[in-house]
C-alpha cells in the first residue's frame, strides 16, 4: 500500500512521534510505502517526506495554511491507498484525535477562568479556526481513532458523530524502556543528584503546558503535607517563574525541582517513587504510561483518558477534581505507605500495553479502510 501520514512537526519529546516511529517501522516490514506530509520532519523511517509550508505568523494562520497546503499536496501527489492525520486537517480517511476535542477542553477552562478570557474563546481567531476544522474532520472523516473512551464518548456529545465511526485505541508503551529494572542503573545516582535520601520521597511530574498539566494544584498540596523529606521533581517545557513564585508563596521552594524537558526520561522515573499528574486535560498522557511500565504507582485526575487504566487503591488514585488540592494532598500522603504494591500492580496493567501492541492494531484499522472502501478518500 501507498500511505501517507499527516503530522506538522516532529519533535524527539513527543509521545505521538514516537508512537507515529513505531507504526511506520511496522508498515514498512510489511512493504509499504510510506510518505509523510509534514512542515518538520527530522527522522527518516525510510519514509518519502513532503515538506508542507506554512504562515507562521502566529498559531491561527499556521493551522490554517497547514491544512490547506497538506490538502494541496495530496490532491498533486494521487495514487494514495490511504490517508491518516494526526493534525486537525481535512484530507483524511483516518484522523487520530491524539489531541482530543478542543470544544470539551474550551468547556473546562471556562468552568476555570477569568471572565474576560472565557470571552476571548469566542472571538479569538486560533479557537475559531480549531472549532471550524474539528467540526468539518469530525464530519467528513471516515474514520476517527480516539485514544481513550473519555475522549470517544466527547466527540459523540459535542458533535453527535455516530458510535460505529469511532474506534480506541490505547496509546502503547516501550516496555523495555521503561522498566522497574532501571532503578538498579539510574535510581541511586539521580537521587543522589537530587540530594534525596533512600528514606526520602521523590514525586515526579511531567509534562509540557504546566497550566493544563495542573502543577499549581500539585505545588499547592505538597505544602500541605507534614512530611520534611519529600521533593518534586518537574520535568517539562513551559515557563517556571510564575510556579517558583508560588511555591515560595506556599514555602516550598526547596521542595520543588525544575529540570526543563529530559530525552533520557526513562532514568527520572527510575530514581521516582511516585507519579503524580492533576491535569485539567489529557486524552491520554503518554507519561502516565510510562511511569506504570516504570513500576510507579500513579496519581492523575478523571480528566486524564490514561486513567481509564488505574483502579483506584491497586494501580495508584483518580481523584475526581484537578482544582482540588486538599484531596490530592490526601491521597499522596495515602499514597507514600503503599509504594510497593501499588507500583508492582502498574507495572503488571501496563504490561498489557506495549506500542507493538498499539501500532497493530493501528494497521488493522488502516488494513480495514483499504478492505472495505468503506470511507472514501477524501483527498482524491
Amino acid at each position: 500500500m501507498r500511505l501517507a501520514f499527516i503530522k506538522k512537526r516532529f519533535s524527539v519529546h513527543g509521545g505521538a512521534e514516537r508512537y507515529l516511529q513505531t507504526l511506520i517501522r511496522h508498515l514498512r516490514k510489511e512493504g509499504d510505502e510510506i510518505h509523510i506530509f509534514a512542515h518538520q520532519w527530522s527522522e527518516g523511517e525510510g519514509a518519502i517526506f513532503h515538506k508542507i509550508r506554512i504562515v507562521p505568523l502566529g498559531s491561527f494562520l499556521s493551522i490554517v495554511t497547514f491544512n490547506m497546503n497538506a490538502k494541496s499536496a495530496l490532491e498533486r501527489d494521487h495514487g494514495m491507498d490511504c490517508v491518516v492525520s494526526f493534525e486537525r486537517t481535512t484530507c483524511q480517511d483516518i484522523y487520530r484525535a491524539g489531541e482530543g476535542c478542543h470544544r470539551e477542553w474550551l468547556t473546562i477552562r471556562s468552568a476555570v477562568e477569568p471572565f474576560y478570557k472565557k470571552l476571548s474563546f469566542r472571538i479569538n481567531p486560533l479557537h475559531l479556526s480549531l472549532l471550524a476544522l474539528e467540526k468539518r474532520l469530525f464530519s467528513d472523516t471516515g474514520l476517527i481513532v480516539a485514544n481513550s473512551r473519555m475522549v470517544k464518548e466527547q466527540i459523540i456529545h459535542h458533535y453527535a458523530v455516530p458510535e460505529a465511526r469511532i474506534t480506541i485505541i490505547y496509546n502503547g508503551v516501550d516496555l523495555m524502556r521503561f522498566t522497574p529494572e532501571n532503578r538498579g542503573t539510574w535510581r541511586e545516582k539521580i537521587r543522589r543528584d537530587l540530594s534525596v535520601s533512600e528514606r526520602g520521597n521523590l514525586l515526579l511530574f511531567v509534562g509540557s503546558g504546566f497550566k493544563r498539566k495542573g502543577l499549581k494544584t500539585l505545588i499547592s498540596a505538597i505544602a500541605l503535607i507534614k512530611e520534611e523529606d519529600l521533593k518534586v521533581l518537574v520535568i517539562g517545557g513551559d515557563k517556571v517563574r510564575s510556579y517558583k513564585r508560588w511555591a515560595a508563596q506556599c514555602g516550598i521552594e526547596g521542595k520543588i525541582v525544575f529540570l526543563g524537558p529530559q530525552r533520557e526520561i526513562e532514568q527520572f522515573y527510575a530514581g521516582a517513587d511516585l507519579f503524580v499528574l492533576p491535569t485539567l486535560y489529557d486524552p491520554f498522557s503518554n507519561a502516565t504510561l510510562e511511569a506504570m511500565a516504570s513500576g510507579l504507582p500513579v496519581i492523575t485526575t478523571r480528566n486524564n483518558g490514561a486513567a481509564e487504566l488505574i483502579e483506584n487503591g491497586r494501580e495508584g488514585f483518580v481523584i475526581p477534581d484537578p482544582l482540588d488540592a486538599q484531596k490530592l494532598a490526601d491521597t499522596i500522603h495515602h499514597s507514600l505507605a503503599h509504594l510497593t504494591v501499588m507500583g508492582e500492580r502498574a507495572r503488571e496493567k501496563a504490561e498489557h500495553y506495549p506500542i507493538q501492541k498499539a501500532a497493530q492494531e493501528f494497521i488493522e484499522a488502516i488494513k480495514e479502510v483499504k478492505k472495505t472502501d468503506r470511507y472514501p478518500n477524501h483527498h482524491s
